[in-house]
């Protein structure tokens, strides 16, 4: 589908944002990284993380990184296979 990311893979930095009480705002002064970079990623919009910012998020966080990244794949997103 238009606008949905051809990877099959879900952020959840908004919902876990909203369950510990914190602004994408705050999160970006606590972990170092830009509010610009942290909005693309919690929009969905980002093409690549590294792991060195998956660790410093879940640090932060005190989650893991399958609490940050769930995989929908390609029947739930709309994308057909090739086979």
């Amino acid at each position: 589908m238009e606008g949905e990311p051809a990877h099959g893979i879900e952020i959840a930095l908004g919902e876990i944002l909203a369950e510990r009480g914190l602004t994408l705002t705050e999160l970006s002064m606590r972990v170092g990284i830009t509010l610009a970079n942290l909005s693309i990623l919690k929009n969905g919009h980002a093409k690549a993380i590294r792991f060195s910012t998956l660790s410093r998020l879940c640090e932060e966080l005190d989650c893991q990184p399958g609490d940050l990244l769930r995989y929908r794949g390609a029947e739930n997103s709309g994308e057909q296979r090739e086979t």
